[in-house]
């Protein structure tokens, strides 16, 4: 039998894992360009869908296109969402899990990711310009 060396992964699952869901819920905001909000975002959406030739969906950013992988390593039974058990271990996505699950169904979708992003970054736009004011006065 073969056994990968330790150094090539010095970080446990759990902080690879907590690292896979920093880069989705960034890249996922990052991947959704100015949108501001989760209007904005489908509106870009449609636009976009809309500009695209004969209804062909526009094609994904590079991050958007590492958001989705990110996301289906998380997604360790590979249903398409992710539960309450697959969180468990990353308490920062187990903290925002209820308010990133939106339809209360128990389970975040890919879409309800990229809803989340959208207001994790209003959030923190919005934290940093209380800040910079706060160091104006």
């Amino acid at each position: 039998m073969v056994r990968m060396a330790d150094t090539n992964f010095p970080l446990s699952l759990s902080q690879r894992a907590a690292g896979l869901l920093c880069g989705l819920v960034l890249l996922t905001a990052c991947g959704l360009g100015l949108a501001q909000t989760p209007a904005d975002a489908a509106a870009a959406g449609a636009a976009a869908d809309a500009a695209a030739p004969n209804g062909a969906a526009a094609p994904l950013t590079k991050g958007e296109i590492k958001a989705r992988r990110d996301f289906q390593m998380l997604d360790f039974n590979k249903d398409g969402k992710l539960s309450r058990a697959e969180v468990a271990l990353f308490p920062r996505l187990a903290a925002a899990f209820d308010t990133a699950d939106t339809d209360k169904d128990g389970f975040v979708s890919f879409e309800e990711v990229e809803v989340f992003a959208v207001q994790y970054r209003a959030e923190r736009a919005a934290a940093k310009a209380a800040e910079q004011e706060a160091g104006k006065k």
